[in-house]
């Protein structure tokens, strides 16, 4: 984890390097004085409003193994987040699902399964937004590349986990000669995990439930769109209405990579690579980077900290709980 940790620090330290190159930071300070506040304000709300309906996604994706109170799952949820910026070598993916195992009797397997289901959502909803734009506007070609090749390793993923689902014995009998290589002591227990972990994915056999859970998705990112063309009228670019999309998609690409904790450096340098799509000045488009980082990681930290008196936990914790 240390060497994992220390090249997120190099890269970010490098993509940070990449976006400060050149610049004249008394225009990135004067830029900051042109934002507009009432702007932002909304860009702020429909932040607030994503977490909140990513808490509500959460439930839907978790209901068909525990009915947990909306509370909770926003609390949760916010503690999740914030960890997730704050942990490194996204340790801090694992603190939502240990989290709600307090709140309820799921295991810690399961709930870390509907995770891996709500990232295979995410996926598979930014990938559509993508298709529909390649429709309306020319996106760069590495950008429709790596949205194609992304694209079928999700499907392939999620056609994997409906088949592990419907022949879930099937499954596991397949698994059973690798898992018998293990120790007895430890193939027992191996086991019992993967049946758990699998657990989680029961949404992805619910047609009705599924549907719900996609539609959602897609309002939770056409909200995020709504977020970044409010921090782009804050600072009073005229963009067409297709650029949103586009800094969301590529911003997306961006933070999916291992950085340093808070997604510093990746997200300054990929909003910059959107924006100068557009021909929006590298300065200018610093200015806006940084206000977008600090808004949208503030809402995560502010909520997360709020919540955090109620959801207390340690990686120590995690580790511990992992095995069950």
């Amino acid at each position: 984890m240390k060497k994992k940790l220390l090249l997120g620090v190099a890269l970010s330290a490098l993509l940070l390097y990449l976006s400060v190159r050149g610049i004249d930071f008394q225009g990135v300070v004067a830029g900051f004085r042109t934002v507009r506040y009432g702007y932002a304000l909304l860009g702020v709300a429909a932040m607030l409003l994503m977490q909140v309906l990513r808490s509500f996604r959460w439930g839907l994706i978790l209901r068909p193994l525990a009915k947990i109170d909306q509370w909770s799952l926003f609390s949760v949820s916010n503690v999740g987040f914030l960890a997730i910026i704050a942990l490194p070598a996204r340790l801090g993916e694992l603190a939502r699902p240990y989290l709600i195992t307090k709140k309820s009797p799921l295991k810690m397997s399961s709930a870390l399964g509907t995770i891996f289901v709500e990232r295979i959502l995410d996926m598979l909803t930014v990938l559509v937004i993508a298709a529909v734009l390649l429709f309306i506007i020319p996106l760069p070609p590495w950008l429709v590349q790596g949205a194609v090749l992304v694209f079928l390793v999700t499907l392939a993923m999620a056609l994997l986990v409906i088949l592990m689902i419907v022949k879930r014995e099937a499954t596991l009998r397949i698994l059973s000669p690798l898992i018998g290589r293990l120790p007895e002591r430890y193939a027992e227990g191996f086991l019992r995990l993967i049946r758990h972990f699998l657990e989680g994915f029961r949404i992805m056999v619910d047609p009705r439930r599924l549907i719900a859970t996609l539609a959602l998705s897609i309002v939770i990112w056409l909200v995020d769109v709504y977020a970044i063309q409010m921090m782009l009228a804050a600072f009073d670019f005229q963009l067409p209405l297709a650029a949103p999309f586009v800094v969301m998609l590529i911003l997306v690409v961006g933070i999916a990579i291992p950085t340093a904790p808070g997604f510093i450096g990746n997200w300054h340098y990929f909003c910059i690579l959107a924006l100068g799509l557009y021909s929006v000045p590298k300065t200018d488009a610093l200015s806006f980077a940084i206000v977008y980082h600090v808004l949208s990681i503030g809402v995560i930290i502010l909520l997360g900290l709020v919540s955090l008196p109620h959801n207390r936990f340690s990686i120590s914790d995690i580790r511990r709980y992992s095995q069950n």
